[in-house]
């Protein structure tokens, strides 16, 4: 890190300067965010996914309970099976 890379008002500068240079290339995109704007930024995106994610939870449960219902609803319409008597 040079010194014109210094910034007294970011004290991980130098913390984050040393992980991406001892993480290869690859792996950066992985890492988790530093600053406030972008630490705020991932917390809006996950709330988003989960949103999204309750949607599709609630969406599969009305399925399931839709198709239980189809499930009573023919095994209540369907004659009972009759027993067999031995004679």
């Amino acid at each position: 890190m040079s010194s014109s890379d210094f910034n007294p008002s970011d004290p991980f500068a130098m913390f984050r300067q040393m992980w991406q240079n001892a993480t290869p290339a690859a792996a950066q995109p992985f890492l988790p965010p530093m600053t406030e704007e972008d630490i705020e930024r991932r917390i809006n995106e996950l709330k988003v996914v989960e949103t999204w994610l309750t949607m599709n939870l609630g969406m599969l449960s009305m399925q399931i309970k839709g198709l239980e219902m189809q499930k009573v609803a023919i095994a209540a319409l369907s004659p009972a099976p009759q027993k067999k008597k031995d004679d």
